[in-house]
């Protein structure tokens, strides 16, 4: 009972930590949008162009969308349902969600000059199953150390195996960089800039 009430505690006082920190993010993107379980903020890519498979070159400068996740929502339904239905369900709502980011990329002027949507993520294998996203590696060094340490606390929270789940797959917990370009974006989820289902 107690192991069970130090999890619940440990979540909250994550997730009230993580909308703060989103707060703060607002503020340095010039737009946000929320797409069911995603948003997206776009900003600036500071660092290192990124060369993308469609031969899409993301300079430093260049506008990108940010892509999150909204963990309140995927921590509800690990809550309700468990682990493995909240993964499934969660891959259902990132298809929906994907497919109005990409009409918003077409239609909405505020994503006119968008080159790519980026996310950096751990659980890369689940969340690109059917979703088209590229993957690169991050660069070695401060930046991908402070991501995994704090994406494997992210985990550690969610997870109802917790410390366990990432000491078991810490080797396999690497973050990745998915990206979709304007144009895969539009060749996956669109045709002729409608919808597909």
């Amino acid at each position: 009972m107690m192991v069970g009430f130090g999890k619940s505690m440990m979540q909250s006082v994550w997730m009230v930590w993580e909308r703060g920190f989103g707060w703060v993010l607002r503020f340095r993107s010039l737009h946000t949008t929320h797409f069911g379980i995603c948003t997206v903020m776009i900003k600036r890519h500071r660092g290192s162009s990124i060369l993308c498979q469609d031969s899409t070159l993301i300079h430093d400068g260049d506008m990108i969308g940010e892509l999150h996740l909204n963990n309140d929502t995927i921590l509800a339904l690990i809550k309700a349902e468990g682990p493995d239905r909240a993964a499934l369900k969660t891959a259902r709502l990132a298809r929906r969600s994907m497919m109005q980011i990409s009409e918003a990329f077409e239609d909405q002027p505020e994503f006119r000059e968008v080159k790519a949507l980026v996310g950096i993520t751990l659980l890369h294998r689940g969340l690109t199953h059917g979703l088209g996203f590229e993957q690169q590696a991050l660069k070695y060094g401060v930046f991908r150390q402070m991501t995994t340490a704090y994406l494997r606390l992210l985990l550690t929270a969610m997870h109802p195996e917790g410390q366990r789940r990432v000491a078991r797959k810490t080797e396999a917990l690497i973050p990745m960089m998915l990206i979709h370009t304007r144009g895969s974006l539009k060749n996956r989820f669109l045709s002729g800039g409608r919808k597909i289902g």
